[in-house]
């Protein structure tokens, strides 16, 4: 009788490691360095991602300048991405490896006993909010550390996309068609979404309204773009840098102004150009100035204009203006990432873009190769002639 040989145990899939690869740290106030980092693996309910690209944004520079009063050193900056999802934790079940994604920095949990996701009214999810404020995952610890040291590295929003790898809660994962080109789904991770947001999703925009955007960077002619799409005129573009106009009325700008060429406030000058002698019906900040912000909302209409705050502010700055502007009918409102609920959102406006409805490439105005590349892309952006830097890894 022949011998019945036992069984191979059944292979089991390599559990993941630690990975060594480049990032570039920031370790306080302007000093961004290229080094060698671990990277270590997810844990439970969370994705670990290779980098493809990243977009600057000027919430990096923010940050990294010092005016972000979350902003944690040692840390590793950036949050607008695409990656491809390298090993995943237990419990995670909505992306799997290969599959292509853009990191959340408003999370979406989807839960039902979360308030804030079951609202159509927000996309502020808290559900791991306090951590991400501390520059930690949900259970309270980092991912990263340094390599030379082995000293802890703080994450950034949630992303810390300035590395080849990175770790993110699974609910901070938008999974995406992969068919898109990857340098113009990461613009969806912040500024371009944002300022679609805001006119479609926070202040809903409708045909023929009067428009006026301050602040024509990337967010402002997302936000120019938006207000064309849905038929507003006159859209108005208002920034101290000329070069941006050529390309705000390319997007949708009947007329542009800078303010250096005016002795009256600006709001004053608006006023008098607007269709109604009272005003605009949509006014949106997109500086993070709040002298600015003042001027946006002091140029709403009279009786019914809204203003949309869009830039963030640097730490302790505060508006001022006169109650009479609010008992006159105008309105105040904020947006953070334009109102979009990530996982499901992001996913729609990659469709979109695929289909044609969506133009994304005007915003990409500088192309770098490899992490030590970020410097140069800040530089760009600093620049005044860049809208997107992307950095391709």
């Amino acid at each position: 009788m022949k011998r019945m040989e036992p069984s191979p145990p059944p292979v089991c899939p390599p559990c993941p490691t630690d990975i060594t690869c480049k990032a570039m740290v920031a370790f306080g106030v302007n000093d961004l360095r290229e080094c060698e980092v671990i990277v270590a693996p997810p844990r439970a309910g969370e994705v670990r991602v290779k980098i493809v690209c990243n977009a600057l944004c000027h919430t990096d520079i923010y940050t990294l300048g010092g005016s972000d009063p979350e902003g944690l050193f040692p840390a590793i900056l950036g949050h607008e991405a695409t990656a491809i999802v390298e090993s995943v934790g237990d419990g995670v079940r909505s992306v799997k490896v290969g599959d292509t994604i853009v990191p959340g920095y408003t999370p979406q949990c989807k839960e039902p006993d979360c308030i804030f996701c079951m609202s159509p009214k927000t996309n502020l999810c808290p559900r791991i909010r306090g951590t991400q404020g501390k520059g930690v995952m949900p259970d309270g610890t980092s991912r990263f550390t340094l390599k030379s040291d082995r000293s802890t590295i703080f994450h950034f929003m949630g992303c810390s996309t300035f590395s080849e790898y990175t770790v993110l809660a699974e609910i901070s994962c938008a999974k995406i068609n992969p068919s898109i080109p990857h340098e113009h789904a990461c613009l969806f991770g912040c500024g371009i979404a944002t300022g679609l947001g805001a006119v479609w999703n926070t202040a809903k925009v409708e045909p023929f309204s009067s428009v006026a955007v301050f602040g024509l960077g990337a967010v402002g002619l997302a936000v120019v773009q938006a207000a064309k799409a849905i038929g507003a005129h006159p859209i108005i573009g208002i920034d101290v840098n000329e070069k941006k106009f050529a390309i705000a009325k390319q997007l949708g700008c009947t007329d542009c102004v800078n303010p250096k060429d005016h002795d009256k406030p600006m709001q004053q000058v608006l006023i008098g150009m607007s269709p109604t002698g009272f005003g605009y019906d949509y006014t949106f900040d997109a500086t993070g100035n709040t002298d600015v912000m003042r001027s946006a909302l002091e140029a709403a209409h009279r009786g019914w204009g809204l203003m949309t705050i869009i830039g963030v502010a640097a730490a302790g700055k505060e508006i001022s203006t006169r109650p009479f502007q609010f008992v006159t009918g105008r309105r105040c409102t904020g947006t953070a990432f334009g109102g979009w609920k990530t996982r499901d959102a992001i996913p729609m406006l990659v469709e979109r873009t695929l289909k044609g409805e969506i133009k994304v490439e005007h915003f990409i105005t500088h192309k770098f190769k490899g992490v030590a590349e970020t410097t140069k892309a800040l530089e760009a952006l600093h620049s005044g002639d860049c809208l997107r830097a992307v950095v391709e890894y």
